[in-house]
């Protein structure tokens, strides 16, 4: 099983998940704030782009560090995308 190695890579996918979590913490807002329907789908909808980018950043990250090879890689993203 590989991890993640690259210490600036692993800042990184840190940083932009505390961002999904602020983005969430937010959602969360509008929705006891009473907020527009649209306005609360719209945040969902960025920070679920969001986490999606940090997954594909994974197995980019997991193809990078060679440590997998091809087929595990599709049936990773087959499992989880």
């Amino acid at each position: 099983m590989s991890q993640l190695a690259d210490p600036a890579k692993k800042k990184a996918l840190q940083a932009r998940l505390a961002r999904v979590e602020g983005q969430l913490r937010g959602v969360q807002r509008l929705i006891e704030e009473g907020a527009d329907c649209e306005q609360i789908a719209q945040q969902l909808a960025a920070a679920r782009k969001a986490l999606d980018k940090s997954f594909f950043n994974m197995v980019g990250c997991m193809i990078e560090q060679g440590g997998m090879p091809g087929p595990h890689v599709a049936a990773i993203l087959a499992k989880f995308a």
